[in-house]
């Protein structure tokens, strides 16, 4: 049989096929069956489930206090930068904070809760930032560090708990969903949660020769190399809860050194000068999108024999720091001062005690103006929980000293830039407090001072901040 002819019956059967497949064709054209085909039905399945899953992306990711914070069982990560809430970086121009999303300047009213990371809940750390925001609050300063111990961070140099690495991310993340900025301090200079105490044996246990000296933190090189270690981990860090790298993250206002570095004798003093000098520039080398600050209580050494009598007595120029001198430093970009009355001149009365704070005050505001040109930040303000006969509290004046200071400061655009009270706890944190801690809704006089201070310095530049004054009425708290 010739190729190229066909037999009639396979020509027959190609015309009912086709004939099949046009009938088919165009029965599926038709809209009913359109719509019930089931290419169709599964296009809408993939739809419905997409829609559920955008819809939980956005509550989980942008809604404060839901998700993983909210004491659910269930979790869900999506580490995806772009979903995070929309935040500007804080930057310095000259004496004044400002917010680099809308060039507004930036004063703060902040409180510190050291805990955060370490509570080991979050929804603790959910709840304590959402009332901070409800407070009008905009910035927070916490600990990123634990050093050796039971539920440590850095476990040995350069081996961190990625448990509770996690619960830091856990922290900044929630922080950013709230509109709260954070300080995050790197080391103590106190043995609580390690600091340099921790540093030092470390070093002796690795054959290191090591002075007794706690001094020798701050020069010795093996020393020095563990601190850099850890705060390359830190800063380099991506957020397994935001995707977010912590150099990156604006949520992060500030990096501090240390928590109120002092040296055992004013000899070391140099040493302690040269550290936050080479740690300083350290940090800057990885990270130029945050500010970076000491961590100093503010105190003058004898360099400043005229402003030795500002100091709250004469053991306070004996600890080798200098506010001035360690603050100058090129990549310091703003002041720390810490204010505590009631431990520093514990026997003054009250009337005192408001004008030493106010002086003390002033002091640093001027200096910072004038001879720093940077930005102050007071960093902690603390006062003991007393009552005087006409029911008010010894706090409450004390604070609203700091908080007239600084609203003044920033209305007239200077460099006093905020206060920061310490500190605030929630129910049930009794392992956490301490002399000055206290819950700020079960003392209603002192809330309403933090409110008031959030909403005037909130009106002074007329920032709509839908985020930080969410719940607040600023006209009725004024």
């Amino acid at each position: 049989m010739p190729r190229h002819k066909v037999p009639l019956q396979h020509l027959k059967l190609r015309s009912d096929y086709k004939k099949h497949q046009s009938f088919q064709l165009a029965e599926e054209e038709k809209p009913e069956n359109r719509e019930n085909s089931p290419a169709m039905r599964l296009r809408k399945l993939y739809a419905l489930i997409g829609g559920l899953l955008l819809i939980a992306v956005v509550y989980l990711n942008l809604v404060p206090g839901s998700g993983s914070g909210s004491g659910s069982a269930f979790e869900i990560r999506i580490p995806i930068p772009w979903l995070q809430p929309k935040m500007g970086f804080v930057t310095r121009n000259l004496t004044r904070f400002v917010d680099s999303e809308t060039g507004l300047p930036v004063y703060v009213n902040g409180w510190n809760s050291y805990w955060l990371m370490s509570s080991g809940s979050k929804v603790r750390v959910s709840e304590m930032l959402r009332r901070g925001r409800e407070m009008g609050m905009g910035v927070c300063r916490t600990w990123a560090f634990s050093d050796g111990g039971a539920n440590a961070l850095q476990l040995s140099p350069g081996r961190l708990d990625e448990r509770v690495f996690e619960a830091l991310d856990y922290v900044i993340y929630e922080a950013r969903r709230n509109h709260i900025r954070l300080i995050l301090c790197l080391v103590n200079n106190l043995d609580a949660f390690g600091g340099k105490a921790q540093y030092l044996q470390w070093a002796k246990d690795a054959g290191e020769n090591v002075s007794s000296s706690a001094d020798s933190f701050f020069s010795h090189p093996t020393i020095k190399g563990y601190y850099k270690d850890y705060v390359k981990t830190i800063v380099t860090r991506k957020n397994t809860y935001s995707g977010v790298t912590y150099s990156d993250e604006p949520a992060i206002f500030a990096w501090e050194l240390m928590n109120e570095p002092r040296c055992i004798s004013n000899s070391s003093g140099p040493l302690l000068q040269a550290w936050i000098t080479e740690m300083a520039s350290y940090i800057k080398s990885l990270d130029s999108n945050h500010l970076v600050t000491v961590g100093i209580e503010g105190f003058y050494g004898h360099p400043r024999t005229g402003r030795l009598g500002v100091n709250p007595g004469q053991w306070a120029a004996s600890l080798g720091s200098d506010f001035i001198q360690n603050s100058a430093i090129e990549q310091i970009d703003f002041a720390s001062v810490h204010a505590y009355p009631d431990s520093w001149i514990p026997h003054a009365s009250l009337k005192e005690k408001v004008k030493y704070l106010a002086r003390w005050v002033d002091s640093h505001v001027n200096d910072s103006q004038n001879v720093l040109k940077k930005p102050v930040l007071f960093t902690e303000v603390g006062s003991h929980l007393r009552i005087k006969e006409n029911g008010s509290y010894d706090r409450d004046i004390l604070l609203k000293t700091v908080y007239d200071k600084i609203y003044e400061s920033a209305e007239l655009g200077q460099a006093g830039a905020g206060a920061l009270i310490w500190q605030l706890i929630i129910e049930g944190m009794g392992d956490y407090e301490d002399e000055f801690s206290f819950t700020a809704k079960e003392h209603p006089s002192t809330y309403k001072l933090i409110m008031q201070q959030s909403c005037r310095l909130r009106n002074l530049f007329r920032k709509t901040d839908i985020h930080s004054m969410k719940s607040s009425n600023c006209s009725e708290i004024i």
